[in-house]
């Protein structure tokens, strides 16, 4: 299980659209659990794809055209060299050159938070979006797709455990949006296959299972697969389907955690709507939820986090101005993306605040 009450509190995802470092990190941390920020636009290899490959055999990142590949001939060459150095964590921890922020949030006082929070790509999203040199995902072959899957449980594992250092509460979740693509009627990887290969994977794992998704979500699915807490989109929805009751009540009776990603952080989303709408709209979602099903909506508020809805990226494939030094000009100006953000995380605030004196979980949050 997740070893702390949700209650409420807030978070975030990890990709932010800052160049400013100290920025991004101060941000981070002014939420209830905090995370360690990825920034594209500092680096390519902190595009989400490119930062979780590091060391991964057969991998080509392409600096020059903001691209990543595999190549075939490579992984045979190297997968040896990779399988000697299995059994060293360094081999699974990010260095400076694929996060600017790791490390920093690591040197930093962590333990006065309610838990902390990493984030790794998962394998079913980095396999359909990584090529081979016949353009052909990755996911599809299953050698491949093997090393995948143990190479990011390492990889969490070893950031789990980084991150327990710092905070017994910590937590890593998945980004996976390719959770969200598996039902296409186009996918050779589909939904009951993904299903079975995922629960083995989240038995490799040193922690609960977390996953999270910006795309378009079937709850019930990601519910059953074995995970602990679950962080979506929830702006998207607009009204909660009665048929998903059942499902989400179960798994907050069993101890899970979900993240309603409520507070959108597009600019004509945020012009048409203000924290006391987002409030009453998330609280909607729970009301359909606790009139069809055997929970409360106070069960519920106590079982949830809150975030943003997406990490307001545009053209994320394309972002990543590797050559621009980063800055820590006071007076830099702010990107309208990053404005946006930083407009969400205090909408995100005020709902949590509103959330928490409505049910009296403010005395509980600490």
């Amino acid at each position: 299980m997740v070893d702390f009450p949700g209650n409420c509190r807030t978070t975030a995802m990890g990709i932010m659209p800052h160049k400013d470092i100290d920025k991004a990190l101060e941000l981070a941390m002014s939420l209830d659990v905090p995370f360690w920020p990825q920034l594209p636009h500092v680096s390519y290899y902190e595009d989400m794809y490119a930062q979780a490959s590091q060391n991964f055999p057969g991998i080509i990142i392409d600096l020059k055209n903001q691209k990543i590949s595999f190549n075939s001939a490579k992984f045979a060459a190297e997968l040896p060299g990779y399988s000697e150095k299995m059994a060293d964590d360094a081999t699974f921890t990010l260095n400076d050159v694929y996060s600017t922020c790791y490390h920093r949030f690591l040197s930093m006082d962590l333990n006065k938070y309610p838990a902390i929070r990493g984030q790794v790509i998962g394998p079913v999203s980095f396999g359909f979006k990584v090529f081979d040199e016949n353009n052909v995902p990755i996911i599809y072959n299953d050698n491949v797709r093997t090393i995948l899957y143990d190479f990011i449980s390492r990889k969490i594992n070893v950031q789990d455990a980084e991150l327990k250092k710092k905070n017994k509460h910590a937590f890593v979740w998945l980004d996976e949006p390719g959770l969200g693509w598996v039902f296409s009627g186009l996918s050779g990887y589909d939904d009951i296959i993904a299903k079975r290969e995922y629960n083995d994977f989240l038995k490799s794992l040193s922690s609960p299972g977390a996953l999270h998704l910006c795309a378009n979500v079937n709850l019930p699915y990601l519910l059953s697969m074995g995970i602990k807490l679950l962080s979506f989109d929830a702006y998207q929805i607009e009204i909660m389907p009665k048929g998903y009751a059942a499902a989400i009540a179960g798994f907050i009776k069993n101890d899970g955690i979900i993240a309603w990603g409520i507070v959108p952080t597009d600019s004509t989303s945020m012009s048409n709507v203000n924290p006391q709408m987002l409030s009453e709209l998330v609280r909607n979602y729970w009301s359909v939820v606790a009139a069809n099903s055997d929970v409360t909506v106070k069960q519920i508020a106590q079982q949830a986090l809150l975030a943003p809805a997406r990490c307001c990226l545009k053209n994320m494939g394309q972002v990543g101005a590797f050559n621009e030094p980063p800055t820590k000009d006071k007076n830099y100006a702010l990107h309208p993306e990053e404005s946006l953000v930083e407009q969400a995380f205090e909408y995100l605030k005020t709902i949590s605040q509103n959330l928490k004196d409505e049910f009296g979980l403010a005395l509980n949050s600490d």
